[in-house]
Order: C-alpha cells, then sequence, then structure tokens
C-alpha cells in the first residue's frame, strides 16, 4: 500500500501498524517525538494497524494539537494506577485531560489530601521508568461490564450501562485496566514531566445526591523546561489574582455571608466600572446603536413562550407577586423585543440596534463561584440587532468590527469561533442552516480565521464567540454573537417590506465583553491591577515634601481637577520616600512632588509609576502628558478620537 507520511511516498506491507509506517516515513528524530498518529482527522494509537483505504499520515507530538492533551491523559491514567497500587480497595470513576492538565476521580476508603501527594509521584516515576505500554483491546460491552463489576469498579461498570455501542476499547498498564476511547502514548515513559497539583471532593456525575468523590488534579508536560515555566506562571497569576488585587487596591469584596456570588463595589472600583460604562454606551452611540432598558422581572409566561423556561430555566431565578409568577431575567433579549414590537417598522427603519448595560442574575452553583470570574448578578454589555434579511451580514461584520476594536483597545490577542447548534435547541433546520451560513459567510467574506465548535451554539440560534489571550497566556471567552431566527417568530415581530407587505426580521444578540464584572476580573489580572491612564481610578496624586507646601499641593490638585482630570493629594506628615512607594503600590500612573523649587516654579516634578522621573513640569505641560497618555491606547486600535 502507498501511503503519504508528511510528504513522504512509502510503501507498506499489509497488517503495517501506524508506528512501522511513521517509523519508515520519518527522520529518527520525528519519529521519536510521536505519541500517536493522525489519519483523516482521526488520532490513533502507533500499535493499531492501518486503516484500510488511509492514504496519509502524520506523526502527532505534544507541539502538535491534541498532542498535549493525549499526554495528560496518558498521565491521568498513570496516576490511577499508581493509586490503585498504593491504595487497595479504591474504585475509579473518570479521568480526563483538562486544560492545563488532567484530573482523576476516586472512590477511596479514605479522602486523598496533599499528604499523599509524594508517595503517588513516586510511583509514577517507577511505572514511567519501566516504561509500561498501554496495551489496547476491543470486548463487548457486556464483557467488559462483567469485567469491571467483577472487580468492584461500580463506577466503570455504569458507564458502560449507558454506552450504545456492542464493543468497546480497554486500555491495560500492567495490573491497571481502564475503559477508555483512547489513543494514548505508546508507553509510560513518555511522560517525562509532571505534578500533582491539589485534591478537591466532586459528586459523581455531578450530582449532589451521589457520592462523594476524590478529584485528584495535576499537570503534565512534555519536558521540564515546560513544567518550570508552568509553574512560573501559576506564581504569577497568583501574584495577579484579582481577588486579592480587589482588596489591595480598594476596588472591590464580597460577603458570601450575606449575599454569596455577589459585589459589593467600592468608590474606587465603582470609578472604574463607571469610565467603563460610560465609554461603552459612548462607544454605542458612535456606531448608530440606541440605548433602551428593561425591568428585572417578567412573568413566567413570557419565558415560556421565548423557550427559556424549558432550555433554560434551571439558570434562572423565580419568585411570585400576588400569586403570579415571574423570572428574574438572565438576559435582556426579551425585552428589547418588546419594546420593537411596541410600533409598526418599515424596512426603511431597519437595522434597529437596541444597546443595554442590563443588570441579569443566572443561578450558579456556590461551588464554582469564583470573585468576580463566576457571579449570579452581574451587567452584561447586551445588544440586539433587529435587521432584514439582506442586512444580516453586513451586521455581523459590523459586530465583528467593534470586537476587533475593544479588543485592541485592551491589549488583548483573540480568535474566533463558531457554535453550531446544540442538541437541546428551538427552530427548524432550516432556520438553523440560514443563520449558521450567515455567520460562516462574514467571516469568510472578510478572511478573518475561525474554529468550529459543534453542538456549542445557544438554545435559539448559532454564534461566533471571541476568545482573548491575557498576558499569562490564558484563555478567556469574552464576545458571542447569537443569530436567531426563532425568537423574531415566536414573538411575531415584523416590518412593512417594500412591496407592502408584512416581513419577518432577524436578531442579532451580541455581547462584546460580556460581564462587565467578568472582564474587569480580567483585566486586572492582565495588567496586574496597573489600568490603562484613561482607565484608572485616580490618574495623578500630588505629593507634598513637607506639610509647608500642603496648601500648594491642594491649588495643583483642585487645577487639575477642574480640567476633568482625576487627581488625589497626599498630605500626610511623612517621608517622600514613603508617600512615592505608597502611589506606587496604589498602581497610580503619575506621581506630581510638590517642594519650594515646584512652589516656587509654580509646577510639579513628575514621576511615573514604573520609576522614571520625568523632570519639572508646568500644570498644562502635565495636562497634556496624560490626555495624551489617555489617548494613545485609542490611537493604537484605530480609534481616533480624544477620549479625555
Amino acid at each position: 500500500m502507498n501511503l503519504d507520511v508528511e510528504g513522504n511516498s512509502i510503501d507498506v506491507p499489509d497488517g503495517a501498524t501506524c508506528g512501522d509506517a511513521l517509523k519508515a516515513g520519518l527522520s529518527g528524530k520525528r519519529f521519536r517525538a510521536a505519541l500517536a498518529a493522525r489519519t483523516e482527522g482521526l488520532l490513533l494509537d502507533l500499535a493499531v494497524p492501518l486503516p484500510s483505504g488511509c492514504s496519509s499520515l502524520a506523526a502527532v507530538t505534544p507541539d502538535d494539537a491534541g498532542g498535549l492533551d493525549l499526554l495528560r491523559h496518558s498521565a491521568a491514567h498513570i496516576m490511577a494506577a499508581a493509586v490503585q497500587r498504593l491504595f487497595p480497595g479504591t474504585r475509579v470513576a473518570i479521568g480526563p485531560a483538562i486544560a492545563d492538565g488532567f484530573y482523576y476521580d476516586f472512590d477511596s476508603p479514605r479522602p486523598f489530601s496533599v499528604d499523599d501527594f509524594a508517595a503517588i509521584e513516586q510511583e509514577m516515576r517507577s511505572i514511567c521508568k519501566r516504561a509500561a505500554p498501554f496495551v489496547r483491546r476491543e470486548a463487548g460491552r457486556e464483557e467488559a461490564v462483567r469485567f469491571f463489576a467483577q472487580r468492584g469498579e461500580s463506577y466503570k461498570a455504569e458507564i458502560l450501562r449507558t454506552i450504545d455501542s456492542d464493543t468497546v476499547s480497554l486500555y491495560t498498564l500492567e495490573d491497571f485496566t481502564d475503559l477508555c476511547r483512547g489513543p494514548h502514548v505508546p508507553h509510560a515513559g513518555c511522560l517525562k514531566a509532571f505534578k500533582l497539583l491539589s485534591v478537591a471532593g466532586a459528586y459523581w456525575r455531578g450530582d449532589e445526591k451521589n457520592a462523594m468523590l476524590s478529584r485528584i488534579y495535576g499537570t503534565a508536560f512534555a519536558d521540564e523546561g515546560s513544567l518550570k515555566k508552568y509553574f512560573a506562571r501559576l506564581e504569577e497569576a497568583k501574584r495577579r489574582d484579582h481577588r486579592k488585587l480587589g482588596r489591595e487596591l480598594d476596588l472591590f469584596d464580597f460577603h458570601e455571608d450575606v449575599a454569596p456570588g455577589m459585589v459589593f463595589w467600592h468608590p474606587k472600583g465603582m470609578l472604574i466600572r463607571t469610565i467603563l460604562e460610560d465609554f461603552l454606551r459612548r462607544e454605542h452611540l458612535r456606531r448608530g446603536y440606541e440605548l433602551v432598558q428593561g425591568p428585572q422581572l417578567l412573568r413566567r409566561e413570557l419565558w415560556e413562550k421565548s423557550g427559556h423556561y424549558a432550555n433554560y430555566r434551571e439558570n434562572m431565578y423565580f419568585t411570585e407577586i400576588e400569586d403570579d409568577a415571574y423570572g428574574i431575567k438572565p438576559m435582556n433579549c426579551l425585552a428589547h423585543m418588546l419594546v420593537y414590537g411596541r410600533t409598526l417598522h418599515s424596512y426603511r427603519d431597519l437595522p434597529v440596534r437596541y444597546a443595554e448595560l442590563g443588570v441579569v442574575h443566572r443561578h450558579e452553583k456556590s461551588g464554582v463561584l469564583h470573585g468576580l470570574l463566576r457571579v449570579r448578578q452581574f451587567t452584561q454589555d447586551d445588544a440586539h440587532i433587529i435587521c432584514r434579511p439582506d442586512q444580516l451580514e453586513e451586521e455581523i461584520v459590523g459586530v465583528i468590527a467593534m470586537v476587533r476594536d475593544l479588543f485592541k483597545l485592551f491589549g488583548f490577542s483573540y480568535r474566533l469561533s463558531v457554535g453550531t447548534r446544540p442538541a437541546k435547541s428551538i427552530g427548524t433546520d432550516e432556520s438553523w442552516d440560514l443563520a449558521t451560513g450567515a455567520l460562516i459567510s462574514a467571516l469568510e467574506k472578510q478572511k478573518i480565521p475561525y474554529g468550529l465548535q459543534e453542538g456549542d451554539g445557544a438554545f435559539y440560534g448559532p454564534k461566533i464567540d471571541g476568545r482573548v489571550t491575557d498576558s499569562l497566556d490564558r484563555e478567556w471567552q469574552l464576545s458571542t454573537i447569537q443569530c436567531d431566527f426563532t425568537l423574531p417568530e415566536r414573538f411575531s415581530l415584523v416590518y412593512i417590506g417594500q412591496d407592502g407587505e408584512r416581513h419577518r426580521p432577524v436578531m442579532l444578540h451580541r455581547a462584546i465583553l460580556g460581564s462587565l464584572e467578568r472582564f474587569i476580573g480580567i483585566l486586572t489580572e492582565h495588567c496586574a491591577g496597573v489600568f490603562p491612564t484613561w482607565l484608572a481610578p485616580a490618574q495623578a496624586r500630588v505629593l507634598t515634601v513637607t506639610e509647608a507646601h500642603n496648601r500648594f499641593a491642594g491649588k495643583v490638585c483642585a487645577i487639575l481637577r477642574e480640567k476633568g482630570l482625576r487627581v488625589e493629594v497626599d498630605l500626610r506628615n511623612e517621608k517622600l520616600g514613603y508617600k512615592v512607594r505608597a502611589a506606587q503600590m496604589e498602581k497610580i500612573p503619575y506621581a506630581l512632588v510638590v517642594g519650594e523649587k515646584e512652589l516656587e516654579a509654580g509646577g510639579v516634578n513628575v514621576r511615573l509609576l514604573g520609576g522614571e522621573t520625568l523632570g519639572f513640569k508646568s500644570l498644562a505641560e502635565v495636562e497634556d502628558l496624560i490626555r495624551a497618555d489617555c489617548d494613545e491606547p485609542f490611537k493604537q486600535a484605530g480609534m481616533h478620537y480624544r477620549f479625555s
């Protein structure tokens, strides 16, 4: 059989394995790095025979797509084998690769703790040193059920009973056998660098009515250097943790005893929010949106009509008023459709773009709440565009442009992906095909690369999601553009066409920054609390050398405030070095020092947050300096107007 192996044409005998073919077609170094093989989009073990009809084959290394996940999933199996050897009677549940690592859930006679990690890691190293092979075999489903049941592995037997297949694959690593689709690395010796990280409780299948399991988290990399870099990033992430910085900078706090999952904004944090909200409203108006606001409560019947009650109610809160059931809004689309429907629209009126910084509530379990990143009450930079079908692509392109501009403004790189129809959804196949086609066409006509996330759409329509990468190379999903033919139908939205007849519009649901709480949390960590000058709660602080300069310092502060700058004054009877250090700790962009020379000359000595000294400046020069600093990110993003 002739086969293309990464551009090399080779002849392989019948019955050859994927590993045989890679060895024949690749250099020794490339082949030794191979963890698995890829053909026709499938990942395969090196030990399995080449699929019939296979025409091309490629190696999968830790640096290739899917390679690191494969290594980490194999690490989870190695950890499970070590745990069962060290702790007899432990039953295993599931052990997938996850972002940045892996985990495995165990049902143990006693819960595990971090004190067990040293012994588990040592046993893992022993398995790796022996280069124990991963051996795959196919088994009938019922045979596999009996196999695991006989060994007391009730979780595996339960999983098998839900699998709709007559055959399954099992992987054996020395005396440990697991149910797994695979593939895996050829042998445990491929695992060179790993570390166990933490342990937590986890309910079986995520249901609190089920048994509580011990979940051990770990991570793995191709080499020790990459592992060390990962831990360096973890340490930096701890330093940048928005919850820690929020307290240190006095921005916000949480009181879980009285309002779990809800934020208490302090004056400085609220000022950041207000500046951000004012900017967003101004930017929406500049781009042709109109500002609206809907109520927090809507009758349950309305949520039933929209499909939210059937498809989303587990994420909602409900209450009663005079025996009537109301839903507290988790999103703003229903109110916006009612605003649109208040009057009859002509085709000339469209598109209509409604924007709202709407406060919404979503039911989140206490275990997933996490600072600003996962809350129960948040403000969404939400908008809905109601347009004619022939305007749809142009409107999608306009939203993508706004996503691009705002991500660039805040210094984020990003990628876009299209989420298609999920299993739980409403609407016809035809409307879904039209909506998905419009999103993809808009991206392709703009020559914008995108990924495909099968089944990841909203229940009412497909979507484009924007994911940003922060300064620590972590990815966050922020923006979304959802194309909806279904809700306009359910709410009887119409416009009068050029032909004088009633026609159905299309609706785009879109958010750019998403939850403002979450965005501020992400931005805080991205910039380590050093907000851009236009967004900083205090742009400058006036520092006195002695008390004799207090009156002049107050005058400087008042003059700059009159110019619209956010300026504080530090009149404490402390040494100048102490005051400078305090301003640096509070991440204030400019320190304006006033002493005798500055008083006589009517200006200030300027120090930047990074430690650079600009020397003496007049107050007019300080104003120009700060305004230029505010404007620079907007110029870099191609948004050529003065913010300040």
